[in-house]
């Protein structure tokens, strides 16, 4: 069944600053590596998906923080919400796509016109909270795709899977103690935002890791914890918070994996899936600063997910 490459062009548009890393050349680098892959002609693309809706977005977010997204939004240059995080006039637009794209990653997933999908995307979620944007997040994508799938499709239980090398605070504020849905994550600590090493929700098997953590020591840490938790939760979803940052080329995090390690995760998460959820797997991009390396772990990452 089809692989989907779900991108939008508004996400280029979205920009916080010549010096950013978090920048519109990150999605060119991996359309760079997807076509020299010569990947392209075994995917799906689209890109003239809609922004999620209001009822979606409040699905996961607090409506006066929606609102104060809409009053802040300049019309020209950037509005600055914390030293990191910042709006120019096309970011809106950008988030609500880059929302939308994970909704209609569900849409076609459930409703079994493709098996999985990668979602290129920006700007990342997983640091928006209910009611903050931080961490250059706006909108928490997977949790309204998540949350998407739960109340529109009627799905009673969905995986959260997070190895980007920054923990997932927004996520976790979102889910944590509701049972449906289980999380995992591993993360470099202490980074930014500095959380996610406290005891948490039942429903969290979140594992902070030191510095210079390798990929073999991340493979023991998912085999050990987060195989058990998702074979006892039984995913009908998985939903995946991809942030390569965790890559050894990469400056905003001191981990230590490489193509390899990615692609050995996700043939892990998509024997869960084959299991328990019908194959069912939507990726949304989350970090990866280093353009080359992200290039070559998405393709990395979107080869398996294809299983090619």
């Amino acid at each position: 069944m089809e692989t989907l490459f779900i991108t939008h062009p508004s996400c280029r548009l979205h920009e916080m600053g010549e010096w950013h890393p978090e920048s519109p050349q990150r999605l060119d680098a991996i359309s760079d590596q997807l076509l020299s892959s010569g990947l392209g002609k075994f995917l799906v693309e689209h890109d003239d998906i809609q922004p999620a809706t209001r009822a979606q977005l409040e699905r996961v977010h607090k409506a006066e923080y929606l609102d104060w997204l809409h009053k802040h939004s300049p019309a020209a240059g950037h509005f600055s919400i914390d030293p990191d995080t910042a709006m120019n006039p096309s970011t809106l637009g950008a988030a609500t796509h880059a929302a939308g794209a994970v909704v209609y990653a569900v849409d076609e997933v459930v409703q079994g016109r493709a098996e999985t999908a990668f979602c290129s995307v920006r700007p990342p979620g997983h640091h928006a909270m209910p009611a903050q944007a931080m961490g250059f997040c706006f909108l928490n994508n997977v949790a309204i795709g998540a949350a998407h799938a739960l109340a529109h499709y009627g799905l009673e239980r969905v995986a959260v899977i997070d190895f980007d090398v920054h923990h997932g605070n927004g996520t976790e504020a979102i889910f944590a103690g509701d049972e449906r849905v289980l999380m995992c994550s591993f993360f470099q600590h202490p980074l930014f935002p500095n959380t996610g090493s406290e005891r948490t929700a039942s429903n969290m098997v979140n594992i902070p890791v030191p510095a210079y953590t390798k990929g073999h020591e991340i493979r023991e840490i998912v085999t050990t914890y987060w195989l058990p938790a998702l074979e006892a939760h039984r995913p009908q979803m998985i939903f995946i918070s991809a942030g390569f940052d965790s890559h050894r080329e990469d400056d905003l995090g001191q981990l230590g994996l490489v193509e390899a390690d990615y692609t050995w995760i996700t043939e892990q998460l998509l024997a869960v899936a084959d299991r328990h959820a019908q194959g069912r797997v939507v990726s949304a991009l989350e970090g990866g600063y280093n353009l080359s390396a992200l290039g070559r772990s998405v393709v990395a990452h979107i080869k398996a997910l294809a299983k090619l």
